[in-house]
């Protein structure tokens, strides 16, 4: 069975926490391993992540994983939310350097970690964590190559991550390209596909051009044709579905959704993919 895990984001507002606990109750019964609940740039929703990972612990029951970055505060400060979270029983946590809110760039603030690697290796020296990190197929902004980003995801994982996380992609292939490459660079731990279903490929594409995801040009008229014919989710899911199972087959055993807060097409995609249990099926029926 292919070992399945959600990311959710804290809700800002009341509608956008019914979302989120709608969303939490939809995939629940699929049986993650874990949620993860991201934080904002800059730290912008530090006290929302810690108030909705701990809800959502009480709630499902399940493990949770909450993100913790580098971003604008003392090695100290960092630190302390981490405590909190291990004292509130949330004992993974996503590793990240992060980004400011203005978006200019990554600086190390006066006493702050500079990077991720540092951020590892503090949280693993508690050793109260299981930590994940990041992991970037088509390669992150600030790497100079393909070389030099999986040199650092190796160096994030001998500081003492467990887990890696990719961002995003677009073709199997990318990632398997990747998953090989790292292989050979002679990192061991599993490094997890990051999956994100388009419901809505306006959105994605701007997200896409972001994180520097590379759109197949095909693809992308895919979708313009699919919305103009009124099949956008169809051919969505469709799209995450194959992708999936291409991925499956080329031995992926686990798999990480980034939900949006919305279910729907995750939840299609993992029932298309025969990963609902059956004890789940009068859920999704």
């Amino acid at each position: 069975m292919t070992a399945l895990s959600f990311e959710v984001f804290p809700p800002k507002s009341i509608d956008a926490g019914f979302r989120l606990w709608d969303t939490v109750q939809a995939l629940t019964p699929l049986e993650p391993r874990f949620f993860s609940v991201t934080y904002g740039a800059g730290g912008s929703t530090q006290d929302l992540t810690h108030e909705a990972a701990q809800t959502l612990r009480r709630s499902s029951g399940l493990p949770v994983a909450a993100h913790l970055t580098c971003v604008g505060a003392t090695r100290g400060k960092v630190l302390q939310t981490a405590d909190k979270f291990a004292d509130a029983g949330i004992t993974d946590i996503v590793a990240l350097r992060g980004d400011p809110v203005d978006g200019t760039g990554f600086q190390q603030v006066e006493g702050g970690f500079a990077n991720s690697i540092e951020l590892v290796e503090a949280l693993a020296d508690t050793g109260r964590f299981t930590i994940r990190v990041g992991a970037y197929p088509e390669s992150h902004a600030d790497a100079a190559d393909t070389a030099q980003n999986i040199a650092w995801l190796k160096a994030k994982i001998d500081a003492g991550a467990s887990e890696a996380i990719t961002q995003f992609f677009f073709e199997a292939e990318t990632f398997l390209r990747f998953r090989d490459a790292c292989v050979k660079a002679g990192i061991t731990a599993p490094i997890v596909p990051g999956i994100l279903p388009v419901g809505n490929w306006k959105t994605i594409q701007r997200f896409a051009a972001q994180c520097g995801a590379d759109v197949p040009v095909t693809l992308g008229q895919g979708f313009e044709n699919a919305a103009r014919d009124g099949n956008a989710d169809l051919f969505a899911l469709a799209h995450c579905t194959e992708m999936c199972d291409a991925l499956r087959t080329e031995g992926v055993d686990a798999l990480h959704f980034y939900t949006l807060n919305r279910p729907d097409l995750t939840r299609e995609a993992c029932r298309a993919l025969g990963l609902i249990p059956a004890t789940a099926m009068r859920n999704v029926a």
